[in-house]
């Protein structure tokens, strides 16, 4: 069992003992330690939580406990039900609430779940701010209300289309023009809520030939959720078959984009944000963040258009605190996350899909010709299974030392910047793993690069 607390939430696979999963006893703790950490830093009006959650197996059961336990705490909670992250995200400042928690464990297997914790601007808790919730919980530093003081359960599941009218609503986003080119677009929902919205935004825009896959939002995930090529067999086939014109795929909590060309290759997810940063800087010039283990692509798009290009750690919180600090216009995370602040801060696979479909749409090019357009790297994503006897602290260090020569950036885990290639190696905040990132020109040249790096760490065990 695993259980990992971290800046990215609460996660951890469902069942087992207090304390080694992610039981109803923890649920409840971490609940209430989050419910008394809003209480004691919130100083607005309102005294509401948004909790929405994905459709996982073990959703209904942890919603019932989130709910009741912040019901417990004295606060009222606004529940929209099965809803993807950023629908959740906004929920909490259209509600006008004092925080939100959305019950995904994103692109983990269907044995995890997660506590996703927000505060009232419906953006992650700081670090910081994320370990005075754990602290809490491991304190049980927290105190429930009195029968009178109980809070009550409102239900209000209309913000799925609220977020999809929204996305249409945006400038940069051309209704006419996706409606006038006459799209086929297949859908990969991975049965979860992007199975139910992502189609609702397509009809929308104007999308009338649909090909939907995997979109009853049952939670029985019909491959390994997460977005990566080795996933994505099934569309990648339909669109072959089909002649669409585009596929989209989501995460179960539809904060990820991944696209498939109309070949059926995949336009692969690091492409995704440096496209349509492409597309928004061609209209509106301005910053441009992503994190260290994405690709150069988004700098060198950046730099093409005169505009400035700024790193920050992994995490979507490092990302929108950098995006912030420089005014950034669009900005987010290589495995297909776009954070576009003329909406909100947080990734936004329906941003996504609107933005890119617009551009193909302006554009007239099909996918693959889109691809052949932009920089040209290759980025290979390796992992190291963590067993409690590595010290990832010692091998950061010696990895360090050995490339001592090189641009090296250690503000979260270790990035060792090469002319024409990089290689960024980082503890994962989801997972139990090494990660190990490393990109070049060719994938053959990223392989090298990484398995270079493996021998160094094999050779420290």
């Amino acid at each position: 069992m695993s259980l990992i607390k971290s800046i990215s939430g609460i996660r951890g696979t469902i069942g087992g003992n207090p304390g080694e999963g992610l039981s109803a006893v923890d649920v409840v703790k971490f609940t209430a330690s989050y419910a008394s950490f809003i209480r004691d830093s919130y100083d607005g009006p309102g005294n509401s939580i948004v909790v929405g959650r994905d459709a996982r197996l073990s959703g209904k059961m942890v919603e019932n406990l989130v709910v009741g336990t912040l019901m417990s705490m004295g606060f009222d909670v606004i529940n929209i039900g099965k809803a993807s992250t950023p629908t959740t995200e906004l929920a909490v400042t259209g509600e006008k609430a004092c925080g939100g928690i959305i019950i995904t464990a994103s692109h983990n297997p269907v044995q995890w779940n997660a506590l996703k914790l927000l505060n009232h601007n419906g953006e992650f808790l700081s670090d910081a701010e994320g370990k005075e919730v754990i602290r809490r919980a491991e304190m049980d530093s927290y105190t429930f209300a009195e029968v009178f003081n109980l809070g009550k359960e409102y239900s209000n599941e209309t913000w799925a289309m609220r977020h999809v009218e929204m996305v249409k609503n945006l400038d940069l986003v051309d209704v006419d023009a996706i409606a006038s080119a006459d799209f086929t677009v297949a859908v990969d929902g991975i049965n979860s809520v992007g199975g139910e919205v992502i189609p609702m935004l397509l009809r929308s825009l104007g999308v009338k030939n649909i090909i939907e896959i995997n979109c009853e939002s049952t939670g029985k995930f019909a491959h390994t959720p997460e977005p990566i090529p080795q996933n994505l067999t099934g569309i990648s086939e339909v669109m072959k078959s089909s002649k669409a014109d585009v596929g989209f795929v989501v995460d179960p909590d539809v904060d990820r984009l991944a696209i498939v060309m109309e070949n059926g290759e995949m336009f692969v997810e690091e492409n995704t944000l440096v496209a349509i940063a492409d597309y928004v800087l061609s209209h509106i010039p301005g910053a441009t963040v992503s994190n260290l283990s994405s690709s150069r692509g988004l700098r060198d798009v950046a730099r093409a258009h005169g505009c400035e290009y700024s790193a920050a750690a992994v995490g979507e919180v490092n990302v929108v605190t950098k995006m912030k600090e420089v005014g950034a216009i669009i900005g987010g995370e290589g495995n297909g996350g776009v954070i576009y602040p003329e909406l909100h801060y947080g990734r936004d696979a329906l941003v996504g899909v609107a933005l890119f479909l617009t551009l193909m749409a302006k554009c007239g090019k099909k996918v693959s010709e889109i691809k052949e357009s932009l920089p040209k790297y290759e980025i290979a994503k390796n992992k190291i299974e963590l067993t409690p006897d590595i010290d990832v602290d010692a091998i950061l260090v010696a990895v360090k030392n050995h490339f001592s020569n090189e641009e090296v950036n250690d503000i979260d885990g270790v990035k060792i910047d090469f002319k024409d290639s990089w290689v960024h190696l980082r503890k994962s905040n989801t997972e139990p793993i090494i990660r190990i990132y490393s990109e070049a020109n060719t994938m053959k040249a990223a392989d090298e690069l990484a398995e270079s790096v493996k021998k160094i760490i094999n050779d420290l065990k």
